[in-house]
């Protein structure tokens, strides 16, 4: 070779590249191990979209998760075939070999138990509906039913985490999140994610802070949960021997010290910490105004029902949903305990009805008295269905359910959905979806959708893959809207 020939091979040596730049790309690695977030904030990807990707039917979301997965055959989704085949097996042809959980797999039979209660159609819309559900029969018109859900979980934990997340496995943003990252927040004074908790009955499935967490999208995206009495959000008022006055200067000078940290290592969490100290600083005037419910006049409690009066019940918790929004919450969740029966079914369903029948349909009536509902998307069921056999013994008076991913039922009412709507069918036993299925992301979708986003477009850059609610799937469901 000659001298040139040798210069240029010379500089393409993969020895020689490799060599030369080892410094720089080990400082790349080392930097994004110690600090992945100042990774993350040079993406152009990852800036948050500053509007929707088009003109939003729903402006708010109020998400009424049932936790422990309501029976639809009970509620929902009226089965006369188990009732001539009472006690009869589940027939192989109907089952077709699939999964069953470790509580009834070893059942020697699977007994069909049609529901001991009573169903009726109501409305101009004709929808069948349990006589267990007496205020929600009232407002069906109102109503948008999917039947055809169907998801992979079989378990709770995995089966809610993927609902909320888009995953069953948990790290990954929630709903709520992935809506306040998308769109931000109307109200400078509240957070864009409001979490309000209510328990049913003793020894409930337990839910987890992953199921509001923000995963990796910015920290400020966090759900942040209210909870009753005098101390609604931990850690927000102030300590013993702090005033509002030196609570303001102290994080005045804080702000300058992250400023300058911010300055020396380009991390936009540190942004993000200020941001949430500063809103906490605004909360303790807003949140005490927007938690005290003892305003409200006599006849919003009588719609609600007396449990309305006490604090942390789902119906008090409805209302502080209806006064979040009012103030421009975007997206209120609300989880309640306690459908998880599978046994002595007939009676524990008769108390978790009750605890939920009224202010669920008073939520949607005092949301429409107020001009609400045309802009408030509200979301009614649980993380899968149960089973149209019995678990253990069957009798006509007692039998329970077990878990069942193959189909089950969820409401919606409000902004952009069909009114007096009934979507998708369930074949005569109540156990496979025979027309029109609705998928978890196909679900997700839509409410997106309904909210101004393409879920195709909501995409966050994480450790080199790009993630969204959806995950790879999901499509509208445009049939449902209107």
């Amino acid at each position: 070779m000659n001298n040139l020939e040798d210069e240029i091979h010379d500089q393409l040596s993969r020895r020689n590249f490799l060599g030369r730049s080892s410094a720089g790309l080990g400082a790349m690695a080392l930097a994004s191990l110690l600090n992945p977030a100042k990774t993350l904030a040079s993406s152009e990807e990852n800036r948050a979209p500053s509007k929707p990707h088009f003109s939003p039917k729903v402006k708010r979301v109020i998400y009424l998760f049932q936790s422990g997965a309501p029976s639809q055959l009970d509620l929902f989704d009226y089965k006369p075939k188990l009732e001539t085949m009472w006690g009869q097996d589940l027939p192989e042809s109907v089952r077709k070999g699939q999964r069953l959980t470790g509580m009834t797999a070893g059942q020697s039979r699977f007994p069909l138990a049609a529901s001991k209660f009573r169903f009726a159609k109501h409305g101009q819309s004709q929808m069948w509906i349990s006589e267990l559900l007496p205020y929600t029969s009232r407002i069906t018109d109102d109503l948008c039913f999917i039947r055809s859900m169907h998801t992979e979980a079989i378990n709770h934990d995995p089966a809610v985490t993927f609902f909320q997340t888009g995953s069953q496995q948990a790290g990954r943003p929630s709903f709520g999140s992935w809506a306040s990252y998308g769109l931000g927040s109307d109200n400078q004074n509240l957070p864009a994610f409001v979490v309000l908790l209510s328990k049913g009955r003793d020894g409930d499935q337990p839910l987890y802070a992953k199921l509001w967490s923000n995963g990796f999208l910015p920290s400020v995206h966090q759900g942040v949960v209210f909870r009753s009495g005098p101390d609604p959000v931990y850690y927000l008022n102030n300590p013993p021997g702090i005033d509002k006055t030196s609570r303001r200067r102290m994080l005045d000078y804080l702000g300058k010290l992250h400023q300058e940290q911010f300055k020396q290592v380009l991390d936009p969490e540190i942004n993000n910490r200020m941001a949430q100290y500063e809103m906490a600083y605004r909360m303790q005037t807003s949140v005490p105004e927007t938690l005290d419910i003892s305003k409200e006049p006599d006849y919003i409690f009588d719609l609600y029902g007396p449990d309305s009066r006490k604090p942390g019940t789902f119906a008090a918790n409805c209302i502080l949903a209806r006064k979040l929004i009012e103030k421009d919450v975007k997206f209120v969740q609300l989880y309640h305990q306690g459908w998880d029966q599978h046994g002595n079914l007939p009676n524990d369903i008769k108390i978790q009805t009750k605890s939920v029948d009224q202010a669920s349909a008073a939520l949607i009536m005092d949301l429409k008295q107020r001009g609400l509902l045309d802009d408030t998307l509200v979301i009614w069921g649980g993380e899968f269905g149960r089973t149209n056999y019995s678990q253990g013994k069957l009798s006509k008076e007692n039998y329970g359910r077990d878990h069942h991913p193959r189909c089950f039922t969820v409401w919606m009412a409000g902004a952009g959905v069909r009114k007096g709507m009934v979507y998708g069918e369930t074949d005569e036993f109540g156990y496979n979806v025979v027309k029109d299925p609705v998928h978890v992301h196909d679900f997700q979708a839509t409410i997106l959708h309904l909210m101004g986003i393409d879920h195709e477009k909501l995409v966050f850059k994480h450790q080199g893959r790009r993630y969204r609610l959806t995950d790879v799937h999901g499509k509208v469901v445009k049939p449902l809207l209107v």
